[in-house]
């Protein structure tokens, strides 16, 4: 089906590689913005707060994580669902879609905000956190998951957007509140030297920003992603679809962030100096990370709405095209990572230690990057054809147990940071190939089913 949206692209005729450019620039563009948020807070905390402040931000990512990709890949499923329903022209799936969404996000987000408020001590406790870094973590996290209605709302719209082929607004959006989240971190840590509650504070106003301007998006939208407020509702059957896609995708989230929680209580045992370079090296990374997973977002969403129209040979070159982008874009910015790593950990931190840390694992991880958005590219595409639970499971034994098992004996032979950082390539190397095999496999019995029904999606 055609989109004449403005802000949409039209997934299912014409040129491919300009289209999956056009959608995943801005995408791009909005993750880098996303990161901007974390990424203040660290500059602003590392510059004028401290080491102990530092690592204290810096060592909650992956606890965080934990507790949201559940949640996350409930957005995955959405936007998988209204991908296949926008292919196949069922604007009433769409709109049942939409609205199941959105409340859906919703109410995770104040059960996670609770949750993750009144357990994150105790969570930290278990992570290992030194003594002189565990109270400001819990500080930060309370006041963090304040902002998950806010956090999930967007994450749930956005993906909404995208099902659509509008990845522009988005980035809008997030410009507009990452503005605020910098300048709130400046005022509220330089000059009311609030510490870590501050940056804490600017992050969930800013959440709270970027979602209400989603949300009214939607509200405005014609066609099929209109949003009515009065409207909202679990539709059963659309809310199982979701599910269907997106829990195998949270679950597989969810592991993922278990096992380099494991990683991260290891990296705790070395100390603040190596917690504090090993975070703000990750953090570096993350820039890389969201670029190609950029990719990994359009070969999802391409894939959904080709594969919902019945047009499988469109999906094929997709997987093609996104699997060239990614690797090239993991390549470049990988390898300049590590070579100006010392010029960008810098702007984290003055220490020579923590940014001599960062660079150890830099060169196990960012400049072998590119592995890793191959493996997420063929999850993509196995996603958007509505197989989930596949990569889920050779996403958990590949990836998540091979680190798991990397700790518990190679690491414990050779105890060492570098030795830890080596999991992430090796797990994406064994995990990929698996993907790549099972893709081969299952895409004739999926074209056969889609060719047979085009409404089965």
């Amino acid at each position: 089906m055609a989109r004449t949206g403005h802000y949409e692209i039209d997934m299912c005729s014409g040129t491919l590689w300009s289209k999956i450019l056009l959608f995943a620039l801005p995408l791009m563009a909005s993750s880098v913005l996303q990161l901007l948020f974390n990424a203040a807070d660290v500059i602003v905390v590392g510059r004028f707060a401290g080491d102990a402040s530092l690592a204290a931000v810096t060592s909650t990512g992956s606890l965080v994580n934990l507790l949201v990709n559940l949640f996350i890949g409930l957005s995955v499923g959405a936007n998988v669902t209204v991908a296949h329903a926008i292919g196949s022209g069922d604007d009433i799936r769409t709109e049942k879609a939409v609205h199941t969404a959105v409340l859906l996000s919703l109410v995770s987000g104040v059960a996670l905000g609770i949750f993750g408020a009144l357990t994150s001590r105790q969570l930290l406790v278990w992570m290992s956190s030194p003594e002189n870094v565990i109270d400001l973590s819990a500080l930060y996290l309370r006041i963090y998951f304040l902002g998950m209605p806010a956090s999930l709302a967007y994450n749930f719209g956005s993906a909404l957007l995208r099902a659509g082929g509008d990845t522009r607004r988005p980035l809008n959006f997030l410009t507009i509140a990452g503005v605020v989240n910098v300048c709130l971190n400046l005022l509220l840590v330089i000059v009311f030297h609030l510490d870590v509650a501050g940056v804490a504070i600017a992050t969930v106003i800013s959440q709270y920003i970027s979602a209400a301007l989603v949300l009214r998006c939607l509200t405005h939208e014609t066609g099929a992603l209109h949003l009515d407020l009065k409207a909202l509702r679990i539709d059963r059957e659309t809310f199982l679809t979701i599910v269907q896609v997106g829990l195998p995708a949270g679950f597989q989230g969810v592991v993922f962030s278990l096992s380099n929680v494991v990683i991260q209580s290891s990296i705790n045992s070395f100390g603040d100096v190596v917690m504090a370079g090993s975070g703000a090296s990750a953090n570096v990374e993350s820039f890389v990370y969201v670029a190609m997973n950029a990719f990994h977002q359009a070969c999802l969403t391409f894939t959904g709405q080709n594969y919902g129209a019945g047009k499988c040979d469109r999906v094929n070159r997709v997987l093609l095209w996104c699997q060239l982008f990614v690797v090239v874009t993991g390549v470049v910015l990988g390898n300049l990572v590590y070579l100006f790593g010392s010029q960008l950990l810098g702007i984290y931190t003055p220490s020579a230690q923590v940014i001599a840390q960062g660079l150890v694992r830099m060169k196990c991880v960012a400049v072998p990057y590119a592995l890793c958005g191959v493996m997420d590219v063929m999850v993509g595409v196995l996603r958007g054809l509505g197989w989930s639970v596949v990569p889920m499971i050779v996403s958990v034994l590949g990836a998540c147990g091979l680190r798991l098992l990397w700790v518990a004996t190679v690491f414990q032979m050779v105890r060492t940071p570098q030795c830890l950082y080596l999991s992430y390539p090796v797990s994406w190397i064994v995990t990929g190939t698996v993907h790549i095999l099972c893709f081969l496999l299952i895409r004739k019995k999926a074209y056969a089913k889609v060719t047979a029904d085009p409404a089965a999606p």
